[in-house]
């Protein structure tokens, strides 16, 4: 998933030099973005919300980007953690720290890992997957998942255990 440097450099300045070219640049980076937020905010609708807000950010702020040799999702982290500060800032909730960079750098394999879940979840056969987001995402019990899909209680605890089971080993083939 990692990008070369040379490659996203090239990606970067392309964007630079012509902005309808950012759309490479939120394709390869938006499940980090969306995952990072996701982990912070614990909310789907405003984890969608603010992370539609830092590529905005992002793109605004392009121009007056500056290659110093860290990965360009670093400087997208950032921007994605003072979102979430000032997001929790106006709920009036516990106010997110903002990480410095060392701290950006040693989670981003956990970034990493959050956005190749989510690819893996969409490989999911529909029902596995709707039951996957469901639980997880929702936070909906299996009795609930149960009526939803009008299947018995057991039947989604099948599919959610089959699901569970597929991305565990996915998982860990990629981390060898």
């Amino acid at each position: 998933m990692a990008v070369e440097e040379t490659e996203e450099r090239r990606l970067v300045e392309a964007a630079q030099n012509d902005p309808a070219r950012f759309g490479d640049l939120y394709e390869l980076y938006f499940e980090r973005i969306y995952t990072y937020i996701v982990r912070r905010v614990r909310d789907r609708d405003i984890a969608e919300d603010l992370t539609a807000e830092v590529f905005h950010k992002a793109l605004a702020s392009l121009p007056d980007y500056e290659w110093r040799g860290t990965p360009f999702v670093v400087w997208l982290i950032k921007i994605a953690s003072n979102a979430v500060t000032d997001q929790g800032k106006r709920a009036a909730r516990e106010v997110a720290t903002t990480e410095d960079i060392a701290d950006v750098e040693r989670d981003l394999e956990a970034i990493e890992d959050g956005a190749r879940l989510f690819q893996l979840a969409d490989q999911l056969p529909a029902d596995q997957r709707r039951v996957i987001f469901q639980r997880f995402v929702e936070q909906r019990s299996i009795r609930e998942i149960a009526v939803d899909l009008q299947r018995s209680e057991g039947a989604v605890k099948q599919l959610q255990f089959r699901a569970l089971q597929y991305l565990r080993d996915r998982m860990e083939g990629a981390h060898g």
